[in-house]
């Protein structure tokens, strides 16, 4: 089976050369496979990047190019890749991953057993290992301070054949897309969301293996991942305009903790404001107090389920798991109160 790996990047200049080299050792033979590089109008020396591993080819790959994407945004660079590959199925790979020597080859596997499309494990890893980061590592791989997506930290027997609604890193068979379509470009953050609801709906399966895994670098500062709740939150928002099939319930708990906070604390302050005291301004009361003491409890019981789980010594930073979370919590949040505040997008 020919197969196109593909990695689309904006300013990864630091980092691109960690992907490349993972791809360059992969133990699939390397005739059979096309390496297509989409670089997303970066202003830093990212396309010089693959620009050079292009040219040098030291892998022996049949093809290597690199392409432009002028809109910038992801779904918009897997179009470029979509309009342009040659594979009989296209593997999708982060530009902030790494991939273990025989993740081509494990995916091909499955897709030759005649599944259409295919994807395993993914679960966070950091850059460098130092106590905060590591801290910032457990909440983001937490279930209570992420995702309960299953991809994430899956399980289960390698021969099990396992069914989701989404996977990350997956390969697909080029019947797919040529059935279904390119990505949505109205949605930056929530393409994958919205191309798996067409694919199920168009009757196409997403196996998860558990023996096929790929590791996701996870942001390296609290701010960067703040930023990165908020951003996948405001997309979830917007999104529920355009496709709310494709979305899980459990987008929007955030959503709901963030609005029950805002309601709640200012039915409180306007209680004592006005000096309301009655029947109604108790129940009040109790229910914002008994909202916020929950949320505490769960948190700090979750944080110490996470570092129970980790099955490793912790340090000193943990104790600031729940703050993490509830941080997390807040960011996303807010970003689907966003979202959901700004006009709908474009259908593309």
């Amino acid at each position: 089976m020919f197969i196109t790996i593909a990695v689309i990047a904006y300013n990864e200049e630091n980092t691109i050369g960690e992907i490349l080299n993972d791809i360059s050792m992969q133990d699939y033979d390397h005739d059979s496979m096309e390496v297509i590089l989409v670089d997303s109008a970066s202003t830093d020396n990212t396309r010089l990047v693959m620009e050079k591993f292009a040219r040098e080819n030291t892998m022996g790959a049949a093809d290597i190019r690199v392409l432009d994407n002028p809109k910038k945004t992801l779904p918009c660079g897997w179009n470029v890749l979509l309009d342009n590959y040659k594979g009989d199925a296209v593997i999708r790979v982060d530009a902030h991953a790494h991939i273990p020597q025989d993740f081509v080859r494990k995916n091909v596997e499955i897709l030759e057993q005649g599944e259409m499309i295919v994807g395993g494990q993914r679960p966070n890893i950091v850059d460098e290992e130092t106590a905060w980061k590591d801290t910032l590592l457990l909440a983001e791989s937490s279930m209570f301070g992420s995702s309960i997506a299953p991809y994430r930290n899956g399980n289960g027997a390698s021969d099990d054949k396992i069914y989701m609604k989404s996977l990350f890193h997956a390969a697909y068979r080029r019947e797919v897309f040529e059935k279904i379509g390119h990505y949505n470009e109205a949605l930056t953050r929530t393409e994958d969301n919205e191309i798996h609801y067409r694919m199920r709906k168009a009757g196409y399966k997403l196996r998860f293996c558990p023996d096929i895994i790929s590791y996701q670098h996870t942001r390296n500062s609290l701010p960067k991942m703040l930023k990165q709740k908020y951003a996948n939150g405001y997309w979830i928002g917007k999104t529920s305009k355009v496709c709310p099939q494709c979305l899980s319930l459990y987008h929007f708990v955030p959503w709901a903790f963030v609005v029950a906070v805002i309601v709640t604390t200012a039915a409180s302050i306007g209680c004592k404001i006005f000096a309301v005291k009655s029947l109604l301004s108790r129940i009040v009361y109790g229910i914002t107090g008994l909202m916020w003491g929950a949320y505490w409890l769960l948190a700090i019981v979750m944080a110490i389920v996470a570092v129970i789980g980790a099955g490793k010594k912790r340090n000193i930073t943990c104790i600031l798991l729940p703050f993490l979370f509830f941080l997390l919590h807040i960011s996303y949040g807010i970003g689907t109160v966003c979202g959901l505040a700004v006009k709908k997008p474009a259908k593309e």
